[in-house]
């Protein structure tokens, strides 16, 4: 029976040439020019600005965890459970964004599970998608860190 567990998470849009992007290999590639760096609050890394400046002294980065709301999925039936509110094709371990219970998401597909990332406007609203479409799914009470 899988769980919903609210995940902490720390966001970093990094918006850069595609060759200075491709120095954070932590990133995860939303278009050529842009990435977002998601970590644990506790290994936000505040040097990121600073590496991708010696590649591309034009790159912008801003922190927008305040932006995004992270949910998981854990447990055994998760990519089952996401079958109920999403039609997006998930990778055994990757990266896929699209629509997710109405909303448009990022998704970071694990061993462990899914981690999901909404614009945080909509996080209670796919939270709620989530325990009324999924069967089993049960809400689990504390939090956790973001884990890739």
């Amino acid at each position: 029976m899988p769980d919903l567990v609210f995940t902490r998470v720390s966001v970093t849009a990094c918006l850069a040439s595609p060759e200075a992007l491709e120095k954070l290999p932590e990133a995860v590639r939303i278009a050529p020019d842009e990435a977002l760096v998601i970590l644990p609050p506790a290994k936000a890394d505040p040097q990121i600005g600073a590496r991708l400046a010696r590649a591309d002294p034009d790159a912008v980065v801003l922190d927008v965890s305040d932006g995004w709301t992270a949910w998981s999925l854990e447990g055994e039936g998760a990519r089952d459970a996401f079958a109920h509110i999403s039609d997006l094709e998930l990778p055994t371990k990757g990266f896929v964004q699209g629509d997710v219970a109405g909303v448009p998401a990022k998704v970071v597909a694990g061993a462990d599970g899914l981690n999901l990332l909404v614009p945080s406007m909509w996080g209670d609203y796919v939270r709620d998608r989530i325990l009324a479409r999924c069967p089993g799914v049960a809400e689990r009470a504390e939090p956790r860190e973001w884990a890739r």
